[in-house]
């Protein structure tokens, strides 16, 4: 699906993360190599500022097309619906006159469909509701219907379940997993990590230091990754 070779990313406000290091860029990746393929369910753990989500952003980057990615950003619009904030995971896939007026007038199918998936989220909200007024953890499940709706074969992840207790994350989870034929997800919860996940891929300091079947690994290992974090 995807492969990665010696991969070095920079954070730079005006430089690319594609150029050479430059005076003031910080180096968030370090000579990352891994390949990724079709329909495996990763998670990527590590310490706090290990670089996950610069690595799961690059992949959005690569597979953009084929994925769907849920961001910690939200990137949700307070004063629309959150049927409104939903359809928009569904765009790409209508002409603008369509999308124009289910904005403005939602079709019946369009608000069916939401519905179920927002009783599936266990988002128990009047699709009429406005964002803005929703807790943090209604949010993040909008932002997960959105991605959910786009309906691409792929779901990238970045924390989507922060804000939530971990009996609903599991719950959710067990959705993303059943609805994509591959899963690469930032995953706080190690032993969520461990249980539902066939790989695990961890990052620390910007460098990869395991990437194993979840079988294979030593929770040794784990506890030593997050030692750092924990004195911190």
């Amino acid at each position: 699906m995807i492969t990665i070779d010696n991969l070095n990313l920079y954070h730079q406000k005006t430089a690319s993360n594609n150029t050479a290091k430059r005076k003031g860029a910080t180096q968030v990746i370090f000579d990352l190599s891994l390949t990724i393929n079709k329909g495996e369910k990763v998670a990527i753990i590590g310490p706090s500022g290990a670089g996950k989500s610069s690595l799961l952003h690059h992949l959005y980057q690569r597979l953009q097309t084929s994925a769907a990615l849920c961001s910690q950003r939200q990137g949700l619009v307070d004063n629309l619906s959150i049927f409104h904030n939903i359809f928009m995971g569904a765009l790409a896939r209508h002409h603008w006159l369509f999308n124009l007026i289910n904005l403005m007038r939602p079709f019946k199918q369009d608000l069916r469909n939401i519905g179920l998936l927002c009783q599936q989220l266990e988002l128990d909200e009047p699709l009429a509701k406005s964002v803005d007024k929703l807790s943090g953890g209604q949010r993040q499940r909008v932002a997960l219907a959105r991605a959910l709706y786009q309906q691409q074969d792929i779901f990238l992840g970045d924390e989507p379940f922060s804000a939530l207790d971990p009996l609903m994350a599991s719950r959710l989870l067990e959705i993303i997993l059943a609805r994509h034929k591959s899963v690469i997800m930032v995953v706080h919860d190690r032993a969520l990590a461990m249980s539902a996940f066939d790989r695990v891929i961890a990052l620390d300091k910007g460098r990869l230091v395991l990437d194993s079947k979840k079988q294979s690994i030593n929770q040794q290992q784990i506890s030593k990754l997050y030692q750092t974090d924990a004195v911190a």
